[in-house]
């Protein structure tokens, strides 16, 4: 089955050649707060869904990030996934996700074919009592810079809503089978397994200006690499994605790039899941990844010690403890005694970043290779997401940041007075989000009575030849 790719090629607005402006206080935006999950094997529950968001599954949830929300990212960000328990107890993968939606879709279905869906992130959930109360959340960072360019591009958000999702998987066991419905007596019968928040912090690197390209192209999604075929649909319910070679871990996808890319960056996750006995989730394994069948990375995941983690694990289990059937004791924390594992419960998956350089236009190929792989009893898979990614910035030299400025009231409801030290204003500029100017001038005054609320760059052109920009916000 050939698979049919999105190209993104971003239209380049004067905002985002802009030098980054200075923002002295974060960003914080609270996309999720405590959201209840249910048990992933149960029917869709029918418990109301929090405001402003959509329930994909038991396990999935996601909400629309609006303009001014988009417009409020600087040029820095960082995620934080925070998970609380509820009546699950085993690990399991979690991940985040970036969905690109028609603009002309106020909803969007989990299989939508209409819309484009990148994973952002990827964690494991721990092994968590709901009745330990310390600790009682366990939380997961990721630095996420690379999107900025993605929420400020306009030639996207013309055309597409920003949706994010947060998916957390739990399940709470049965008779049978353990898990908290039989371990932890507050949970029988309950269907809920977990909250989930997450949150997005953003700042503005000064030093940092955007360039001149911008290019995305999402590649795979949670494809299920392994080395059987498996028809219809996978154990989440979603429809298993192309054709697996038999006998061979492997995959490869071709892609066409119209133009030239001067600055190409793979985004690869990629983490082992089945729990068949001696299977692929307790076995490391070396990882090839080639472009244009030349090697540009090798690794191999996990073997670092869990322990860090292991305050997180409040549930007894035998990642963290060595069992054998006359009892448990605590695993060493050294590398050596977790030579053997793959992630950690309570950890996240790494975002692994590919820089390729210059890359020509014309047909290239993405192979990912597990030669050693083993799936006993056709059980388990590694799920693989990447992208391809082009962002040009460059970093500003002392001499830019020299002249200082300031820019009050912020916000503005009338006229903004520029301050400065000593350097005299040879030009303003204002642009809006679209990359529209909106006002010049060559005084310290800037009237922006007339303009519509909103978030504006102020480009100021010093008679020392420097330049700098803030951000301010009209009432």
């Amino acid at each position: 089955m050939k698979k049919t790719l999105l190209i993104f090629s971003l239209c380049v607005s004067m905002f985002a050649s802009l030098t980054a402006a200075a923002q002295d206080t974060p960003y914080t935006l609270n996309v999720f707060n405590k959201v209840t999950y249910y048990g992933m094997y149960g029917e869709l529950t029918t418990e109301p869904v929090p405001p402003g968001m959509i329930r994909m599954s038991n396990s999935s949830y996601s909400k629309m990030l609006t303009q001014e929300q988009l417009d409020s990212f600087g040029n820095t960000l960082t995620m934080k996934v925070t998970l609380n328990p509820l009546c699950d107890n085993y690990d399991r993968i979690g991940n985040v996700n970036m969905v690109l939606v028609p603009k002309e879709q106020t909803s969007y279905s989990y299989n939508d074919s209409n819309i484009k869906r990148i994973e952002i992130g990827r964690f494991i959930t721990p092994f968590m009592r709901l009745t330990v109360q310390n600790p009682n959340s366990v939380p997961y960072e990721y630095e996420l810079d690379n999107l900025t360019n993605i929420f400020h591009d306009a030639a996207i958000t013309a055309q597409y809503n920003i949706w994010i999702e947060l998916e957390v998987y739990g399940y709470q066991g049965g008779p049978g089978q353990g898990g908290a419905a039989v371990e932890i007596p507050i949970c029988a019968n309950r269907k809920d397994v977990y909250m989930g928040s997450l949150e997005f912090t953003s700042t503005d690197n000064p030093q940092v200006v955007y360039g001149n390209d911008n290019f995305l192209l999402p590649l795979s999604y949670k494809y299920q690499l392994r080395d059987y075929v498996l028809e219809g649909v996978d154990e989440e319910g979603n429809p298993v994605e192309g054709t697996q070679v038999l006998d061979e871990t492997v995959k490869t996808i071709t892609f066409t790039l119209d133009e030239a890319l001067p600055n190409a960056v793979l985004h690869l996750i990629t983490s082992n899941h089945g729990a068949n006995q001696g299977g692929e989730e307790y076995v490391r394994r070396d990882h090839f990844i080639y472009l244009d069948n030349n090697p540009v990375l090798t690794y191999k995941p996990g073997g670092k010690s869990c322990e860090p983690f292991d305050q997180y694990n409040t549930q007894p289990n035998c990642v963290y403890l060595i069992c054998t059937n006359t009892g448990s004791s605590p695993r060493p924390d050294t590398d050596a005694a977790w030579s053997w594992n793959n992630w950690c419960p309570g950890d996240k998956i790494p975002n692994r970043v590919i820089e390729l350089g210059a890359l020509s236009a014309g047909t290239h190929t993405f192979k990912i290779d597990v030669p050693g792989a083993v799936f006993a009893g056709d059980q388990g898979y590694f799920p693989l997401s990447v992208y391809l990614q082009s962002v040009t910035t460059t970093l500003g030299t002392k001499e830019f940041s020299t002249t200082a400025f300031s820019v009050y009231p912020n916000p503005v409801t009338d006229v903004a007075t520029i301050e400065t030290k000593g350097a005299e204003i040879k030009l303003v500029t204002v642009v809006n989000t679209l990359g529209q100017t909106v006002f010049t001038g060559t005084s310290d005054k800037v009237d922006m009575s007339q303009l519509q609320s909103g978030i504006y760059m102020v480009k100021v052109q010093f008679d020392n030849n420097q330049t700098g920009v803030k951000k301010i916000v009209k009432n």
